[in-house]
């Protein structure tokens, strides 16, 4: 008896330990983000009923983005077409599309908040916001940074990347993996 209460207790022991490495649940059906929406310039003739849209000059790179597995495994390439106004937007454009999810696979960045992107001197800041449920055990978090920088550094002028939570640098992303201050290639 005493030995099933033993084991009994070590497989609950071990159970709730594993649940730091699980990544975050997916959201409900029925609940999506809303999409961001851009007004395009719209300016009207002299005295004319009709309007015309002005589109704005897009300019378009393929881009290649990584996500995991559900079992946040490994990364897997998967390439893009991003659109972007001026040279500087490629790389917001760039975290946009890695928290869209490809079939199949998972994006690390999903929930993550992205407050602002600076491109100064071969250096790229990328400052994000992270609620908890953007969070994960330490393997997605490995996934997660090693995910941003083959990302970023597939441009070849970035050549250093400083990732920054709410404006500050962190010890951590999500408490198991240390950041470097700026990342390098």
């Amino acid at each position: 008896m005493k030995k099933l209460v033993m084991a009994g207790t070590v497989l609950v022991l071990a159970a709730a330990l594993a649940g730091c490495g699980q990544k975050p649940q997916a959201a409900p059906e029925g609940e999506q983000q809303p999409a961001q929406v851009t007004e395009p310039n719209v300016s009207q003739g002299s005295g004319q009923n009709n309007t015309q849209v002005e589109e704005p000059n897009l300019q378009t790179l393929q881009v290649e983005l990584y996500f995991t597995d559900d079992d946040l495994m490994e990364l897997t390439k998967v390439q893009r077409e991003i659109r972007f106004e001026q040279n500087e937007d490629k790389y917001a454009e760039a975290f946009k599309q890695l928290q869209v999810s490809e079939n199949g696979l998972f994006s690390l960045w999903e929930k993550a908040i992205l407050n602002k992107v600076t491109f100064t001197d071969g250096e790229l800041h990328i400052d994000i916001g992270l609620p908890d449920e953007a969070r994960l055990g330490s393997g997605g978090e490995v996934l997660a940074i090693d995910s941003l920088k083959a990302t970023m550094f597939q441009f070849d002028e970035v050549r250093s990347l400083e990732l920054t939570v709410g404006g500050e640098q962190v010890e951590s992303l999500m408490g198991h993996v240390e950041l470097d201050h700026p990342m390098t290639r």
